[in-house]
């Protein structure tokens, strides 16, 4: 047993990781709130990330334009809150979340089903070398354990524990996040839901939720004022843009306009224009509605 024990922990040692054990000071204490917490966990990355206020976005991996949007947008301004974005690494809004939130010079955390070594999808290898440089891999399952059945609905549980409040961005019926909302409401966590189309099978879930009783999310404010994170202040002055970026600050001056009618007033190629929405969002100075408004924050 303890030879186990001890090659065990040169693999976690080996990952560039720390094995935290349950009972242990440093083991995560919001992880105890679950009817059964993890034993061990390994972390790989800057384990004072678990300090801050976590906020998980969670959803469907076959997201629409729509949910990569809101996931994008909610994930952008928690970072820049200063909270801490919780996802799970897979295809679609988990994806978009951790990469809104690097993207914005924030942080993320990563509850992966696999070994912290272990991307998967595969073809996330580069962003889960990310995640851990900038932000926290955690896993439950040893040093290069492979996807397994079962792996993935249980670290929903833990992606729930370390969030103080959960967001399901978009959930068809089934979705994996609909666990993950189920868990957090077990602990005593928030949940809120983004609502959609009554006729899109990526929203079947969120609408569910909300019907049963979730906060509905209806612009980006509604998630940091539950979460209890501060809108952050605006840090940069419209007076000193120049180039696509005055252009699409003096398009906005008479009010709000969708993507399409921005580029046009703005006479900027489309795929510009939506790049230097991005750069004006993180400096604090325009701020994309739900419905798909771009306005200036003044």
């Amino acid at each position: 047993m303890r030879g186990r024990a001890a090659q065990f922990s040169a693999q976690v040692i080996a990952a560039g990781a720390q094995l935290r054990v349950r009972g242990d000071a440093e083991y995560p204490g919001a992880l105890l709130d679950l009817e059964h917490p993890p034993l061990w966990l390994v972390t790989r990355g800057d384990e004072r990330h678990l300090e801050s206020i976590g906020v998980a976005i969670v959803g469907t991996r076959d997201t629409t334009p729509y949910g990569t949007r809101i996931a994008r947008e909610i994930a952008h301004a928690v970072a820049r809150a200063g909270g801490v974005v919780v996802s799970g690494l897979a295809r679609g809004v988990d994806a978009v979340a951790h990469r809104a939130a690097l993207e914005a010079g924030g942080a993320t955390i990563a509850v992966l089903g696999t070994g912290v070594d272990v991307a998967y999808p595969t073809g996330h290898r580069a962003l889960l070398d990310e995640v851990a440089r900038y932000g926290l891999v955690v896993s439950e399952q040893p040093v290069g354990a492979r996807a397994a059945p079962g792996a993935f609905p249980a670290r929903n549980r833990i992606i729930a524990a370390l969030a103080r409040v959960t967001i399901v961005v978009e959930a068809g019926r089934g979705s994996g996040a609909l666990i993950t909302a189920d868990e957090a409401t077990a602990i005593g966590r928030e949940v809120m839901a983004v609502p959609g189309p009554v006729d899109s099978p990526q929203s079947l879930g969120c609408n569910r939720l909300v019907r049963e009783g979730a906060y509905i999310v209806t612009e980006v404010a509604d998630v940091l004022h539950a979460a209890g994170l501060s809108v952050p202040a605006r840090g940069a002055s419209g007076a000193s843009l120049e180039g696509p970026a005055r252009a699409v600050w003096e398009a906005l001056a008479k009010g709000p306009l969708d993507a399409d009618a921005l580029a046009i007033v703005s006479r900027l190629p489309a795929r510009t224009c939506l790049a230097t929405v991005t750069e004006l969002e993180l400096k604090g100075l325009v701020e994309c509605g739900f419905l798909g408004d771009i306005r200036r924050r003044e």
